[in-house]
């Protein structure tokens, strides 16, 4: 299957892949972990986020329960709570970038802080897929590839699907590879499915 899907038939692909008992039993994935990917151009992120609203509509109404995780959301929650949120803002215009995405790093470390917190919310509500979106406004603080090397052991119950602003290739030379916004060629991922070539 193409993975250059237009919206509407990505939209159309992921509604049928998703409410399928194939995809929610995780069949097909050879004993790996239920993670998938789907990348969309990053030109299409305002549209994405509609598209994922509807989508967790669309399969609700097949009885199908998302837990719609965003990435953005859960780092100021934790951000807010550590009680520095206004302190790094009222510091961010006088310091340096790479000063504070250290700092943002360490507060959010994926494995210390945002994979519990991840975690907690998988415990709290009952649900049959995870989605998780807010890739591109978390980086640089927080690496896609980070989070999911991290969650691997804690949300293996449900797939997991996390929206990806990029493309996430296979090549047998390289192996796998997460570039953001078409960009960014470092994120080395190989655990992944890509939900577009998933077939019900």
């Amino acid at each position: 299957m193409k993975t250059e899907l237009n919206r509407k038939e990505r939209a159309e692909h992921l509604h049928r892949v998703i409410s399928s008992e194939r995809f929610l039993t995780k069949q097909g994935l050879g004993n790996e972990v239920p993670f998938f990917i789907c990348p969309f151009p990053a030109s299409e992120g305002l549209t994405m986020i509609e598209d994922r609203k509807d989508l967790v509509s669309r399969v609700g109404h097949s009885g199908v329960r998302v837990l719609d995780l965003n990435l953005y959301d859960i780092a100021l929650d934790i951000l807010q709570e550590r009680g520095i949120l206004e302190q790094i803002l009222e510091i961010e215009a006088d310091s340096e970038k790479s000063e504070i995405k250290e700092l943002l790093q360490g507060v959010l470390d994926p494995a210390a802080h945002l994979v519990p917190r991840i975690g907690a919310a998988i415990e709290a509500e009952p649900h049959d897929v995870i989605f998780l979106s807010g890739v591109g406004e978390v980086y640089p603080f927080i690496r896609s590839h980070n989070v999911l090397n991290n969650l691997q052991s804690t949300a293996k119950a449900a797939p997991t699907v996390l929206f990806f602003p990029g493309s996430y290739t296979h090549a047998l030379a390289t192996g796998a590879s997460l570039d953001l916004f078409g960009q960014l060629h470092d994120d080395k991922y190989y655990r992944a499915f890509n939900i577009l070539n998933y077939e019900v």
